[in-house]
């Protein structure tokens, strides 16, 4: 006899393999990780709802070169940029899907940005609805002296050292769907469910991409908001971060990239770090 969570399992693998109808192609499948090369910013890259959590990093457009992708917009241009893949999201996800959106908290490049409200403030233009935030106080984020006037009121400028993870859902938060297999222990419950989470950030020269997140953000959103099973997606793959955590985590991950290289890059870590390849 089939038990309830094992069904809901097989829904899942019915969906991942339903994921080969979209506009995008697949570049590579690992176990139960998927990565497709393709935008998110195509509505058709995807066509029906399969998202249990979302975690990802967008471009933050300060001018970083990623290849594929102009990371110099100006600002109305990277708002409408933002609105687009976040509503392309929401329309891939399920009804109890859960967001994770790590972005800054402002910026000053190209002008002052309160970065991180505005973005809020279109997701849930767009249909999601707000949870809470994240402060992630990368430990080794670069220090400085000061900014702007010195030791004079006339024009200083203060830079917080912290980045977001600001928490969205569809329609329902409480979550009642999946496997109900959670992997959190009690301490890590009581330590991440405070909203300041302190860890240092990924070197871009170790792992060969402008702009990684480490793995230990993915980790506790995985585990803090997911259950064993879940599909979790991200929609700016890039050296596949979310994707391999989530597979040694053992969730379902599905992965979308523009840039070919980066594809290719998130490939060879996945391999690497998952164990050993295995080609649809």
């Amino acid at each position: 006899m089939i038990k309830n969570n094992e069904t809901l399992e097989y829904k899942n693998i019915d969906l991942l393999e339903k994921l080969n109808f979209g506009d995008r192609k697949e570049y590579f499948r690992h176990k139960e990780v998927i990565l497709f090369h393709g935008d998110a910013l195509n509505e058709h890259s995807f066509d029906r709802e399969f998202i249990d959590l979302i975690i990802t990093s967008p471009p933050y457009n300060v001018g970083i070169d990623y290849n594929s992708n102009n990371d110099e917009l100006n600002y109305e241009q990277y708002l409408a940029f933002s609105e687009k893949w976040m509503k392309n999201c929401y329309d891939w996800s399920k009804t109890q899907t859960r967001f994770c959106l790590n972005i800054p908290l402002d910026k000053n490049k190209g002008g002052h940005r309160a970065v991180g409200a505005d973005l809020t403030q279109i997701a849930q233009k767009v249909g999601w609805k707000y949870k809470t935030t994240i402060i992630w106080n990368e430990g080794n984020i670069s220090r400085r002296t000061a900014w702007g006037s010195w030791k004079s009121a006339s024009a200083p400028v203060v830079i917080a050292p912290v980045e977001l993870i600001v928490v969205f859902y569809k329609d329902d938060w409480k979550k009642t769907n999946g496997t109900k297999i959670s992997d959190i222990t009690a301490d890590e419950f009581k330590d991440w469910t405070q909203g300041v989470w302190v860890f240092n950030g990924e070197s871009k020269k170790r792992i060969g991409h402008p702009a990684p997140f480490p793995k230990e953000l993915p980790y506790r959103c995985i585990k803090l908001f997911s259950y064993q099973k879940d599909i979790i997606f991200d929609p700016f793959a890039g050296s596949g971060t979310t994707l391999l955590v989530a597979e040694n985590l053992e969730r379902r991950a599905v992965g979308l990239e523009l840039d070919d290289k980066y594809c290719e890059l998130a490939k060879i870590r996945i391999m690497q770090e998952t164990g050993t390849i295995e080609f649809k």
